[in-house]
């Protein structure tokens, strides 16, 4: 029981704790294979306090089959992997417990050369960081065990960067790819990594898609048309994306198909289906002249948009989805406007990341840095706390979502 306070009274207390040590005892009469079993559905988050409770729960967090039955587990609430601009460290949003953590940074990150990698992409259980060198190390931030990648060979040379996107298998622990996707449109390539073999793939070329109309919607990618925005400011019609979210990209798979999605530079989205090596562009939801920050999410299997715009003395945040056939855009999520017009005039930017049917959403700019998360079942948005170091808000730029298994290898 609690009193007025909120504090737990030392009789209520007395009694928890002998529940608890009762807990622990029933918990012992549990043969081995069960014992690992009721321990696997546990969250995550309980898993650093295992070996705090006795030699035997010691014992199993470190046993290959209680990681074995964790594996078992279909899905877990996702934790958020945050960006600032310090990078050396490793802070998650725990979206189940709705708090903030901090882990051990990874030992391998902390040397001297990898210091300033950062976080482009992840999937399943898993993180991947760029170094300067432009080599690529993937992480399990729960366990901290990481490695670097081989060294891509050839280097793509004079060729841009557009995406990097991570697809881990969710089905076999250990076995994940990553694609990037380079050029200057419309000659784009792609390259693959395969944790299977351990390599590089050889590049491939796409090509443009042929039914595809978007020639219409297309606009010359080296030339930015520069114009006045209501308060005066001059834009440009190319966009400036923040470090962490450069390459930003998600990868999505229907009918047996891959396809890798990002934005261009001047804002559209870009579809690269893997499968069948072809792209096309989708039509702009806004005309290039119109001010707006704009990311790509991949929620339900499906890829989506969500848009920060300003209309008539007022801000919007919507979330979107294309429609192959008919080849429109179809509006499925709004932020109520009594939420979304704190944004207006603040020039913000905002950088997401979709999980199930979540996705998290931040917010920035000089003079304000928010984050929310929105339920595209209920179409509910929810400002979250503000993470707190030394009884200072902490700013992050942006978030890459992972389920948290400690089975997850790399």
């Amino acid at each position: 029981m609690e009193n007025g306070d909120g504090l737990i009274s030392r009789g209520s207390r007395k009694r928890k704790m002998t529940e608890e040590r009762n807990d622990i005892s029933a918990m012992d009469e549990l043969n081995e294979d069960l014992l690992e079993r009721v321990l696997s559905w546990l969250p995550t988050s309980t898993f650093f306090r295992l070996s705090s409770v006795c030699k035997r729960w010691k014992s199993v967090a470190s046993s290959a089959s209680f990681k074995l039955a964790c594996s078992e587990i279909p899905t877990r609430d996702p934790w958020f992997f945050m960006v600032n601009n310090r990078l050396n460290q490793s802070v998650v949003f725990d979206s189940a417990e709705r708090s903030w953590k901090k882990l051990n940074h990874p030992a391998l990150l902390m040397e001297d050369i990898n210091i300033d990698s950062i976080p482009v992409a992840a999937s399943g259980g898993l993180v991947c960081f760029r170094n300067v060198s432009g080599n690529f190390i993937v992480c399990n931030p729960v366990t901290g065990s990481c490695r670097e990648l081989p060294p891509l060979d050839p280097v793509p040379q004079d060729q841009a960067l557009h995406a990097i996107s991570m697809n881990a298998n969710s089905n076999q622990n250990g076995l994940y790819k990553l694609v990037l996707v380079y050029g200057e449109l419309p000659k784009l390539s792609f390259k693959v990594y395969n944790s299977s073999t351990d390599s590089w793939e050889e590049n491939a070329n796409f090509r443009r898609k042929v039914d595809d109309c978007s020639s219409e919607f297309d606009s010359n990618e080296e030339d930015a048309v520069y114009f006045l925005s209501k308060g005066g400011n001059v834009m440009a019609t190319n966009m400036q994306r923040s470090p962490s979210k450069q390459y930003s990209s998600v990868i999505t798979h229907k009918d047996g198909e891959e396809t890798v999605y990002f934005l261009s530079s001047s804002g559209t989205v870009v579809a690269c289906n893997l499968t069948h090596k072809c792209f096309s562009e989708y039509p702009r939801l806004f005309p290039g002249y119109s001010e707006y920050s704009i990311d790509v999410v991949e929620c339900r299997g499906e890829m989506m948009v969500v848009v920060l715009s300003e209309f008539l003395e007022s801000a919007s945040l919507r979330v979107w989805r294309f429609d192959e056939k008919t080849r429109l855009w179809h509006q499925i999520a709004a932020m109520p406007p009594a939420m979304s017009h704190e944004f207006y005039s603040k020039k913000m930017d905002i950088n997401c990341v979709g999980s199930s049917d979540r996705i998290f959403i931040c917010l920035s700019s000089a003079e304000l840095c928010n984050y929310v998360l929105c339920d595209l079942v209920t179409n509910k948005w929810v400002e979250l706390p503000k993470c707190c170091k030394d009884g200072e808000a902490v700013e992050f730029m942006s978030a890459f979502s992972f389920e948290p298994r400690i089975e997850a290898s790399v």
